[in-house]
C-alpha cells in the first residue's frame, strides 16, 4: 500500500472514530473544600476565549469525566487528521507538479 493510500485509510478511520464519540466538553474537574467543611466538585474550562466554572454534583462526576475524556480524544484525533491532511496535500501537489 502506498503512503498516500495509508494516509487516506487512516483519515477514514479517524472520521469513523470521531463519529462514534459521545457527549463531550472541555475542561477539568477539581475537588474543592468548602469554607464550612465538605467537598464539592468544580469544573473549569475555557470556551470562546472566556473562562467558565460549574459546580458538578458528585453523582455526575463519572459522566462528566467521560465527557472530558471524549473531548481530549476529539482534540487528539483532529490534530492527527490535520497533520495527515497537510502531508497528503503536499504529496498531491508535488505529484501534480511532476506531471506538468
Amino acid at each position: 500500500m502506498t503512503k498516500m493510500k495509508q494516509m487516506e485509510v487512516r483519515i477514514a478511520e479517524i472520521k469513523a472514530e470521531l463519529m462514534a464519540l459521545g457527549d463531550m466538553r472541555p475542561g477539568s474537574i477539581s475537588r474543592q473544600q468548602r469554607a464550612r467543611g465538605g467537598l464539592y466538585l468544580h469544573l473549569s474550562y475555557t470556551y470562546q476565549g472566556k473562562g467558565k466554572t460549574e459546580y458538578v454534583p458528585p453523582e455526575l462526576e463519572e459522566k462528566v469525566n467521560e465527557q472530558l475524556a471524549n473531548y481530549k480524544r476529539f482534540k487528539a484525533l483532529t490534530q492527527e487528521w490535520i497533520g495527515l491532511a497537510m502531508e497528503l496535500a503536499r504529496i498531491k501537489l508535488a505529484q501534480e507538479a511532476k506531471e506538468e
